[in-house]
């Protein structure tokens, strides 16, 4: 029984010794895979370095080049808003183009030389189909170079209310006779800038009831209306001045005929005993209760043209020049010329605006 016991417990004994001795093999073993493991992860790791830096690199590149691109596009996106006066526009109510207007200018003979030539030699010349010039005496030399647009109206060459309301009588009819959409009146001492013309009266449409100017004075002005032998009423309303032009839908112009067609715009005149451009006024507003519309881009030489900024010039529709207070009143603008030689400014301001003309001094700078 002892020797069986014993010989048990040598086997156990032995079991176990080897057991342990298989388990130690396996753990050096395993010690040594982890070993060379951590070895070749350090290696690897020390050899990924100038990867993961390079790749780290490109990364910070690609992400300054996306926000570069980003802050571009973002400025793109804010540019048009705050520097662009296009985006802010209406879309047009009406496609119209330059020959749908009629352009009146009234002038007297004896402004020819001295007014009318600078007109034909800046605006005009590129206008010459849609311009029509009112005076009040032959001129051989402008139907030369104008035509049949140089209309004679025969009337007085006297500055009196009569003497011009007779000319914007003619200049009504004939602008009727046209067909046109638009009948726009300017003085002789007037550059209208025709393409700004063009693109703010697209924003109406021509046969709704339009009168687009700007006033002169800072309040409607008082008239007496006269009824009959006797008879008067006070009449207020605003009016367009004629010295920095105005413009009349035809949807408008035609309404007016019973007191502007024919001899009827001289009566209508006497009515009230003012001008021109006031009877337009006084017919629109106080007659037919249409009011006008005003536009800040129109300019007259009544008031103060050097509030105009070179950079704002591209934008009027029209400007003027004349003297106040025994002071040249012009656009201050360093141009083409010299004050010396284009006291208007003119010219100046056509090669700003129509840098291709021949005449104008090439590589100017503003």
């Amino acid at each position: 029984m002892l020797k069986n016991n014993g010989k048990k417990t040598a086997i156990s004994v032995a079991c176990t010794g080897c057991l342990c001795l298989l388990l130690l093999v396996v753990a050096v073993q395993h010690h040594r895979v982890q070993v060379t493991e951590e070895a070749d992860g350090e290696d690897a790791a020390a050899r990924s370095v100038p990867e993961d830096s390079a790749r780290l690199a490109q990364d910070k590149k690609g992400f300054s080049t996306y926000f570069t691109k980003l802050t571009r596009g973002r400025r793109e996106v804010e540019k048009p808003a705050r520097t662009s006066a296009a985006a802010s526009d209406p879309p047009p109510a009406e496609d119209i183009s330059a020959t749908d207007i009629f352009i009146a200018v009234k002038t007297t003979k004896k402004f020819h030389q001295s007014r009318l030539n600078l007109l034909l030699e800046t605006w005009i010349s590129r206008n010459m189909q849609q311009t029509y010039i009112f005076t009040d005496g032959e001129d051989d030399e402008l139907k030369k170079k104008i035509g049949i647009h140089a209309i004679n109206t025969n009337c007085s060459a006297a500055h009196s209310r009569q003497a011009l309301s007779c000319k914007m009588a003619v200049e009504y009819d004939k602008f009727i006779e046209s067909g046109k959409k638009w009948f726009c009146h300017v003085d002789d001492d007037n550059y209208v800038n025709v393409r700004t013309l063009v693109k703010h009266l697209s924003q109406y449409p021509h046969t709704q009831d339009l009168y687009v100017g700007k006033p002169s004075l800072d309040r409607p002005i008082e008239a007496t209306e006269r009824l009959g032998e006797n008879k008067m009423k006070p009449v207020n309303f605003w009016f367009a001045t004629g010295g920095a032009g105005f413009c009349v839908s035809r949807g408008l112009a035609l309404k007016m005929s019973p007191w502007a067609s024919g001899g009827h715009f001289m009566n209508t005149a006497e009515k009230i005993r003012l001008p021109d451009d006031c009877t337009i006024g006084y017919i629109i507003e106080s007659v037919l209760g249409v009011p006008l519309t005003r536009s800040s881009l129109f300019h007259s030489h009544l008031e103060n043209l050097q509030q105009v900024s070179r950079s704002e010039i591209h934008k009027q529709i029209t400007l003027s020049y004349g003297m106040f207070e025994n002071k040249s009143n012009i656009i201050s603008l360093k141009g083409a010329f010299s004050v010396e030689e284009d006291p208007s400014r003119f010219k100046s301001v056509h090669c700003l605006l129509y840098p291709d003309t021949p005449w104008c001094p090439p590589q100017v700078a503003f």
